[in-house]
């Protein structure tokens, strides 16, 4: 960033946080309210241009806003409302200025500079260390010694904000064992939002109170529905340890929200209404959803849902976010919610992955890479030969309910990883590609006809930006050998 951009950047944050201000110091005024969100829309409206919404979305958007009744603006004042002042003022400005704004259009135009996939987060593992043991956890069998140094996490973020990134996710092994380093590092980079997934063993009333003091972090604890479900998988008394997380995160007022990757046998557990009203009772206004993947040599294939759990999957997850449920919590499914993004977002297409050991992975879930922060940069790994086979096969299905290169499409990461010539990461139990991919054959083929059934009863837009390599865009074009035989309703994604 050259001078002249660092001080406009330095002017647009400080215009944004004096408007944040003015917001959170009359909270009362129910016209103030309604006044700064619709600014938020117009700024945004100016911001993307041509590339942003389309009008016609963003008139909707401004009339629910002006609709103190409207189900989610209901939800972001109770969200407001409840959150510690500082948390959420970091919160707006870091990923409401930093990331939605100012990083976005960075981007956008950094995608275009390089010629590959820029993502708007990056997954970081600061240890593989884990005080649980998890049935079916592909985590577990990196062992314990693995770990990203001080470092090594500065090196991410500060190359990441110079491609425009300012959202980081972290996850393990379990993230906290390096909680010291942790802080530090949100205390470094205090123009970034940080978001920590998280078993819950390791919160407490001191932490929470530096996670205020910082109030640029915010966490998905793991949970899988009932105390039977979730300890029968997490371990005893793991469900107790989540229940005082919770508390304390809603009595400091810190945002947080839950992870849950659904199987075979909790799926009815985790997606009852009963269940979603019980954790945001708690405090969870938000959760990512995640279908169990088997991934390593010790996962538990039988623990995949079936086709039959997955569709009654879409449906409820689409249920829960709709007018007709009043639950204040919002929903996301990593599969099933692939239209949204325009498919897979692997690769550094929107996200990507470094492991403890420092390997660059294109997904949580595939564990193959070409480079590593201890000799690459960021821009390097996004460069490296299995990022852009990503780059270029995206999207991979245009049925976005199939959206994985592993999962609903394996033959394409077999291709892939061949192609790349990637390496296995896991060195305590290395899984050959062909390995992790058998496992999915069957399951794809039966996912198939049901996902193109679903896909085919629905209407689908075409997005004002696309996310695609240029030969990908405005194209009916998929990947060779995975288009599939019935003809479907026309997509691309953003």
């Amino acid at each position: 960033m050259n001078f002249v951009e660092d001080v406009k950047h330095k002017a647009e944050r400080q215009a944004f946080s004096k408007l944040i201000d003015h917001f959170l110091a009359n909270l009362d005024d129910t016209e103030n309210r309604t006044e700064t969100y619709l600014k938020l829309v117009d700024q945004a409206e100016l911001f993307f241009g041509k590339n942003g919404a389309r009008k016609e979305k963003l008139e909707a958007v401004r009339a629910a806003f002006k609709d103190p009744d409207n189900r989610w603006v209901k939800f972001i004042n109770t969200v407001v409302d409840e959150t510690d002042p500082h948390v959420a003022k970091m919160t707006m400005l870091n990923l409401g200025y930093e990331a939605f704004f100012r990083g976005t259009k960075t981007i956008r135009a950094n995608r275009e500079k390089y010629g590959c996939n820029i993502p708007w987060l990056i997954l970081f593992d600061p240890t593989s260390a884990c005080n649980m043991h998890c049935k079916g956890c592909w985590s577990g069998t990196y062992g314990p010694k693995h770990n990203l140094s001080f470092e090594d996490m500065d090196k991410i973020v500060t190359q990441g904000k110079e491609l425009g990134v300012y959202l980081y996710m972290m996850t393990g092994g379990e993230p906290l064992v390096r909680k010291k380093d942790v802080l530090k590092l949100a205390e470094k980079h205090n123009d970034v939002e940080f978001s920590i997934y998280d078993n819950s063993t390791l919160i407490d009333d001191d932490f929470c109170k530096e996670v205020v003091r910082l109030g640029n972090i915010t966490f998905q604890l793991s949970i899988e529905g009932t105390p039977e479900t979730n300890d029968s998988r997490r371990g005893s008394g793991h469900y107790d340890a989540v229940m005082n997380a919770m508390d304390l995160f809603k009595k400091y007022g810190i945002i947080y929200g839950t992870s849950i990757c659904y199987t075979r046998e909790n799926i009815e557990a985790v997606t009852n209404p009963e269940f979603i009203k019980f954790i945001a009772d708690k405090g969870a206004r938000f959760g990512f959803f995640f279908h169990y993947m088997p991934v390593g040599n010790n996962a538990v294939p039988e623990l995949m849902p079936t086709v039959e759990q997955r569709a009654k999957m879409v449906e409820q997850i689409r249920y829960l976010r709709s007018d007709k449920c009043d639950i204040g919590f919002f929903p996301m499914d990593f599969q099933n919610d692939g239209e949204a993004v325009g498919g897979c977002i692997a690769g550094g297409r929107n996200y990507f992955h470094i492991n403890s050991n420092g390997d660059a992975e294109p997904c949580v879930f595939v564990h193959f890479s070409n480079t590593n922060i201890h000799t690459h940069s960021i821009l390097e790994m996004l460069q490296s030969p299995l990022f852009m086979e990503y780059h270029k096969g995206q999207p991979f299905n245009k049925n976005h309910l199939r959206p994985c290169p592993m999962l609903e499409n394996p033959e394409l990461l077999r291709q892939m990883v061949e192609r790349s010539g990637a390496h296995g990461t896991n060195e305590e139990s290395e899984e050959s590609v062909e390995h992790l991919c058998s496992k999915c054959d069957k399951y794809a083929a039966e996912w198939a006809p049901v996902a193109d059934k679903i896909w085919n009863q629905q209407t689908h837009e075409k997005k004002a930006y696309e996310n695609y390599a240029t030969e990908r865009r405005d194209t009916d074009q998929v990947s060779p050998k995975h288009s599939i035989k019935q003809k479907l309703t026309h997509h691309k994604g953003a």
